[in-house]
C-alpha cells in the first residue's frame, strides 16, 4: 500500500520543525533570546551538535537588533552568504537595505588585483575594501577564516568597532586561531569554537536576528 503524505504549508513546516527541535533540544541552557537564534541554525542544518560550539559575547543579539533597526551596513565574506540573507525582511526593518546597504567587494577587480600582487587572499583586501562599513556595521563570516582574521586586526590595530560579529568560518586552515583571536574582541560577537561553520549557520543567525527585529517592539 502507498501511504501517501499529506501537503503542508510553510509555515506548518516551520511551526513543526520547531517543536521537534525544542522537544529533542531538551534542557539546552540559552535564554529566551538567544534560543531563538540557536533553533534558527539548528533548523537549517538539522545538527545538534553545534549546541556546544556556540558562543555569544557583550549581548551580540540585543546589539544586532539595534544596529538592523537603524540601517546598519552588513558585511560578509562571500556572495553566497550575501544571495543568503532575506532582503524581504531587511527591507522590512530600514529602507536602507532596499537601497543596497550589503557589502561584499570579493568578486571586485580591484581586491583580486591587490590580493594578487600582495600574494594574500581575495578575502583579506574584501574585508580591507569594506573597511569604513565594518565600524557601527554588522560583520557576517561564514567561509574565511582569513577574512576574520583581517576584522580582528582591523579592531585591534585600527580602532574599527563592529556592532556585531558574526564569526563562523569553516575549515582546517587557521579557522580555531581565528576564533580564538575574535574571541579576544571587545565586540558583540556570535562565534562556532572549532573547525565547524559555514555559511549556513551564518545566514541562518543573521536572518534570525532580523526576525527577532521584526516581532519585537521598538524602544
Amino acid at each position: 500500500m502507498t501511504h501517501i503524505i499529506p501537503p503542508l504549508s510553510g509555515e506548518e513546516i516551520e511551526r513543526k520543525s520547531f517543536e521537534i527541535i525544542d522537544q529533542e533540544a531538551g534542557d539546552h541552557g540559552f535564554d529566551e533570546l538567544t534560543w531563538p537564534v540557536v533553533r534558527r541554525m539548528v533548523h537549517a542544518s538539522a545538527d545538534f551538535s553545534i549546541l556546544p560550539l556556540l558562543v555569544f559575547r557583550y549581548n551580540p543579539i540585543q546589539n544586532g537588533i539595534r544596529a538592523l533597526r537603524r540601517g546598519a551596513p552588513i558585511v560578509t565574506d562571500s556572495t553566497m552568504l550575501k544571495s543568503g540573507l532575506s532582503v524581504v525582511r531587511l527591507k522590512g526593518i530600514h529602507p536602507a537595505y532596499a537601497k543596497g546597504n550589503i557589502f561584499c567587494n570579493i568578486a571586485d577587480r580591484e581586491v583580486a588585483r591587490q590580493a594578487g600582487e600582495a600574494g594574500l587572499s581575495r578575502s583579506v583586501f574584501n574585508m580591507r575594501s569594506l573597511k569604513e562599513h565594518i565600524t557601527g556595521g554588522i560583520v557576517c563570516i561564514g567561509n574565511a577564516p582569513t577574512a576574520l582574521l583581517e576584522v580582528c586586526r582591523l579592531v585591534r590595530e585600527e580602532g574599527a568597532r563592529p556592532a556585531l560579529l558574526i564569526a563562523m568560518p569553516v575549515g582546517f586552515v587557521n579557522v580555531i586561531e581565528s576564533k580564538a583571536e575574535a574571541k579576544l574582541l571587545p565586540v558583540p560577537t556570535i562565534l562556532m569554537e572549532g573547525r565547524r561553520g559555514g555559511t549556513t549557520f551564518a545566514v541562518a543567525a543573521l536572518n534570525a536576528i532580523a526576525i527577532l527585529t521584526l516581532q519585537s517592539e521598538s524602544p
